[in-house]
């Protein structure tokens, strides 16, 4: 049973949700000759929870070691409830932090925070960014960035970026949708060939809603394209048909729809917010600009497309700095740490 693995996640795909890191983590592990045991395809909440701690004990003969996914907010008591039944049944288990708003959870909650993590194995996260904020609670924090499989994003340079925008998030407020459009409306009469494809799942916080409407303000129109979730294998081609990402977050970690653009050698524009500095150099992978800033967002965009020498240079940067993120170079890490904590 040392190669034998427990993940809490949420592998909500099957069922139209996003697919999480966890959900890759578990398929890699399985086909490297893993036993794989995992939790949960829930969508209902408390469903999810209960289906989760119900796996943590009806398969405890079945794995050595667990892995969760750490989230902030109500997510977090998921946490902590499954590592409590992990401890009752004398189970090891690593947590990986996730998310731009944990830094702030813990200050709130340090006590519950800390906790947590000194009760683990092994704590990683996804960026230095969440190491460096949460090193006062636990200092032997190890980081493992979220992995893509590279070549399914194939790479194109792109020396002259053109007027094709790009924007691939969820549709919610901390991910500021509306700011995306804003910077075609700035950028619109200088470059009236601007176009911008907004993809992703719509949160229902209203946010979508807003952006159509901002649209329809402006009178956007013919630029602007809401296009809808699209499905995982479908975001290279996606990706591929801009030539500039737009990141307009007001809170974020180490986001992959970013590392995915950056992958396929887009030229990234985003907010300067959580540990997207920890991801992109400013001037060397991205342009960095502050959140909430439509105007100093659309003049990175234009300082791209008036300069051919700084797209090229951003766009070869991104792909090179991605590089580290390939599976190939992840999977061994994930090995050696739950091999480390089974023997």
């Amino acid at each position: 049973m040392s190669r034998s693995v427990l993940i809490i996640g949420n592998f909500l795909s099957g069922s139209g949700g996003s697919r999480g890191v966890c959900e890759d983590l578990a398929e890699r592990l399985e086909n490297g000759g893993w036993q794989v045991v995992s939790a949960s395809r829930k969508r209902p909440k408390l469903f999810r929870l209960v289906d989760m701690v119900s796996a943590t004990v009806r398969h405890r003969n079945e794995y050595a070691v667990a892995q969760l996914d750490v989230y902030s907010g109500p997510a977090f008591v998921w946490a902590e409830t499954v590592c409590w039944t992990l401890r009752r049944l004398g189970k090891p288990y690593v947590l990986t932090l996730h998310g731009g708003d944990l830094p702030k959870f813990t200050a709130r909650w340090p006590g519950r925070v800390k906790r947590l993590l000194c009760s683990a194995k092994g704590v990683t996260a996804p960026s230095g960014y969440l190491r460096a904020k949460l090193a006062p609670y636990c200092p032997e924090i190890k980081v493992i960035p979220n992995p893509i499989d590279l070549g399914r994003y194939p790479f194109r340079e792109r020396a002259s970026a053109k007027p094709k925008l790009v924007w691939l998030r969820a549709f919610h407020e901390i991910y500021n949708p509306g700011m995306a459009v804003e910077v075609v409306a700035a950028l619109v009469r200088e470059f009236p060939g601007v176009e911008l494809s907004m993809i992703g799942p719509d949160k229902r916080d209203g946010s979508l809603e807003r952006a159509r409407a901002e649209v329809g303000r402006m009178k956007l129109e013919d630029r602007v394209r809401i296009l809808g979730t699209v499905p995982k294998t479908g975001v290279p081609k996606a990706l591929n048909s801009g030539e500039i990402f737009l990141n307009t977050s007001n809170v974020d970690n180490t986001p992959v729809s970013v590392v995915e653009a950056m992958a396929c050698g887009l030229c990234v524009v985003s907010t300067e917010v959580g540990g997207v500095p920890y991801l992109c150099a400013d001037g060397k992978e991205a342009l960095l600009v502050p959140a909430n800033d439509e105007e100093a967002m659309a003049a990175a965009v234009r300082s791209l497309l008036l300069d051919a020498g700084l797209s090229g240079r951003l766009s070869r940067g991104a792909r090179a700095k991605v590089e580290g993120f390939g599976w190939s170079a992840v999977l061994p890490k994930w090995e050696a740490l739950l091999n480390q904590i089974c023997s």
